[in-house]
């Protein structure tokens, strides 16, 4: 474990979009790091971050980072075919890892990198960025202090409309899959976060589910190969199931449902009371929290107070940045002994994915499905 007065050295794999915007602006903010190193191998784009962010080291392969000795953490900023190779490898090399979602799409393989880093005695955490919004934080807060009292129902949605134009290219798609089957898209890279926060706030996991996948737009334009293909891909699901703790709840995901940024609604009801928490981006604010008690059923906005935000964070502030920021911070405490436990681990992720691939088996075979799986998931659910 790294000492508590110990600056933490971070090395970043991955120069796109979401490192620029969310990642390295996280790691940046928090005093109690400092960025070593970045690769990708577009090695143009990594020198581009690296003057932007004031980072010394810049190379062209993942190996040449991980195998540097002054990195405490890797950072796994890349696409996620790439996520359980270069997690595993950088964990075998006595690393921390922070990685995008998915680890992996089988959630036994997810399991696998969980074991690794448990048995070195190494930190993970995934990127399910929405748990750590100041909203989402004081909702648990909130929750753990009694308000809602025993939890009954969840539920959750994960929606926006960024690919309702079929214009607009996919990413992250396999565009030589077999078409006569619909493939899973939706479901596990936009339900993850919400389902992550399900298992959160219920304080309990899925147990059994049934659910549904729909193909609402065949035809899109595809970034792999610039033009018009069909994808038989899920844009839209939705699925219901109990909770080990006999709660239950219902969860719904797509990204052709109009509606800003991030998309994320989380609603608990309980013996006590009930909490609403939006992450979407309106008229300036990035996120609400309501909350109503049995004496008092109107549901009022509650203040988010200051401690649940990073230093200079406000709800104008954008949710990439700001909801990263208590991310990076959270890892940080952690590596450094300042907190207890590890949140929003691999094992954590393990369960997350089990849950996707179980309602795909459910959707697939028409049934109620029980978790844990006793098989592995059916084949197709890499998309």
């Amino acid at each position: 474990m790294t000492a508590s007065n110990d600056i933490v050295r971070v090395g970043v794999l991955g120069a796109g979009a979401w490192a620029q915007f969310a990642h390295l602006p996280g790691w940046k903010r928090d005093p109690r790091c400092t960025i070593v190193a970045i690769a990708d191998p577009i090695v143009e784009r990594a020198r581009e971050f690296a003057a932007q962010f004031e980072i010394p080291n810049v190379y062209a392969t993942h190996e040449e980072l991980i195998a540097r000795t002054d990195i405490d953490v890797v950072d796994v900023c890349t696409p996620s075919a790439t996520h359980f190779s270069l997690s595993c490898a950088a964990l075998e090399a006595g690393k921390h890892v922070l990685c995008e979602k998915p680890v992996a799409y089988d959630f036994t393989e997810t399991r696998r990198a969980a074991a690794l880093a448990a048995s070195k005695g190494l930190k993970t955490k995934l990127g399910f960025t929405f748990r750590y919004s100041p909203a989402m934080r004081y909702m648990k807060a909130l929750i753990d202090e009694g308000y809602i009292g025993t939890p009954f129902i969840f539920n959750g949605y994960e929606q926006n409309s960024q690919w309702l134009d079929p214009q607009t290219p996919l990413r992250q798609v396999d565009h030589e899959a077999d078409q006569t089957e619909i493939h899973v898209s939706s479901l596990e890279g936009y339900g993850a976060p919400i389902m992550d926060i399900g298992h959160l706030f219920m304080g309990s996991r899925f147990k059994s589910v049934v659910g549904t996948m729909k193909n609402f737009i065949p035809e899109r334009m595809v970034r792999a190969t610039g033009t018009m293909m069909r994808m038989n891909i899920d844009d839209g699901d939705i699925f219901i199931g109990e909770f080990d703790n006999g709660g239950i709840g219902s969860i719904q995901t797509s990204f052709v449902t109009v509606g800003n940024y991030p998309g994320i609604e989380a609603r608990v009801y309980g013996s006590k009371g009930a909490l609403i928490c939006r992450l979407v981006e309106e008229n300036g604010i990035c996120e609400t929290l309501k909350g109503a008690t049995a004496d008092s059923v109107e549901f009022k906005e509650l203040e988010i107070p200051q401690r649940f935000y990073p230093a200079g964070g406000s709800a104008r502030e954008s949710w990439r940045s700001l909801f990263y920021a208590n991310l990076i911070g959270s890892f940080i405490s952690e590596i450094r002994g300042e907190v207890e436990g590890n949140e929003g681990n691999f094992e954590d992720g393990a369960h997350v994915q089990e849950l996707i691939n179980a309602v795909e088996r459910s959707f697939r075979e028409r049934r109620w499905v029980n978790i844990p799986l006793e098989q592995p998931p059916v084949a197709g659910s890499a998309s």
